[in-house]
């Protein structure tokens, strides 16, 4: 059996000799700041850089030997340190993230725009492969946003989605009983049809968070009335044309957007830092935050997502 169990592991890995190698994960709260730019001179200021990445979820995300984060959590955690650092002069937000949960993204933009208010420190955006939805509405709170060209940008609205399973239950002789209080307690259920009063109150609510999105981008971005109509139809834009139509400042890397966080804070000379748990290499500015699980011929933009996403409302770009 041994035997078997090595030789499955050796036509797995190719020609070269299997390996496994684990990572112990520190389980604390602590966050460590890491240089990864250096600055000049003798004991520069600070650029706090600050990712938003993957699937924008208020809950723990993390699989099998991983490690495992709450992102809303996360992201507060380290302004509250970007903040009552004194030697934190701006921040940069690097965005790769196709959006989340309506709830997640909404308070992750209140949590930044409260930063904003309270520390003066000026915020800017750096879009990694996507900034879509409910990642673009945090972004909206920044001072700037600087878009890589091939950048996916936009995706502004909320979808609801819910699916029936009723019709394949009746072929196989099942059927679903709901003992309940009101004629909508079950609303949006898989177990039978969207009913026409249902799919009022879903819109409605679907409506009403769409007003609060569009509201955050009438507020921060300055857009014509055709603009702002192409812009918020759910389209997404590559970041050369979400420039354009002014849902971005303008087109750079990353390096173009830690220079002008450091050109708005006086401080040229600045390093760039980041914060971490005590876990996970940290090599540069370009260092993923996360540890992906293996994948064979898999483009998977949404590594924290389920194939079919619980009910619930969403600013999320899920093709």
């Amino acid at each position: 059996m041994r035997l078997f169990i090595l030789l499955a592991l050796f036509l797995a890995c190719g020609c070269g000799t299997p390996s496994l190698l684990i990572t112990p994960v520190s389980n604390v709260n602590r966050l460590d700041e890491i240089q990864v730019q250096a600055g000049k001179g003798w004991s520069p200021k600070k650029i706090a850089m600050i990712e938003v990445e993957g699937m924008l979820l208020n809950a723990r995300t993390g699989g099998f030997m991983q490690p495992s984060e709450n992102k809303v959590s996360l992201f507060a955690q380290q302004l509250e340190i970007a903040g009552n650092d004194a030697a934190v002069k701006a921040v940069v937000l690097r965005v790769n993230s196709p959006g989340g949960t309506v709830t997640a993204s909404d308070t992750m933009y209140q949590i930044l725009s409260r930063f904003k208010e309270k520390t003066k420190k000026p915020i800017v955006v750096s879009t990694q492969e996507v900034a879509a939805s409910g990642a673009y509405y945090v972004s909206c709170a920044a001072d700037e946003i600087i878009v890589n060209p091939t950048s996916v940008v936009g995706s502004i609205g909320v979808i609801f989605q819910t699916f029936d399973v009723s019709g394949t239950m009746g072929k196989i002789g099942v059927r679903s009983e709901a003992i309940k209080s009101g004629p909508l307690k079950d609303m949006g259920s898989p177990f039978h049809p969207l009913s026409d009063s249902e799919r009022q109150v879903f819109q409605g609510l679907v409506d009403d968070f769409y007003g609060r999105f569009t509201s955050v981008v009438k507020e921060h971005r300055v857009l014509t009335e055709e603009n702002f109509k192409i812009g918020t139809d759910g389209r997404v834009f590559s970041g050369t044309h979400a420039v354009e139509i002014g849902l971005a400042d303008r087109v750079g890397m990353l390096e173009d957007a830690l220079d002008r966080a450091k050109e708005l804070a006086g401080e040229l000379n600045a390093k760039v830092v980041t914060y971490k748990r005590p876990y996970g290499y940290r090599g540069s500015i370009y260092a993923d935050s996360t540890i992906p699980p293996a994948q064979t011929n898999v483009i998977q933009l949404l590594p924290d997502a389920e194939s079919i996403l619980p009910t619930g409302f969403y600013y999320l770009w899920k093709p």
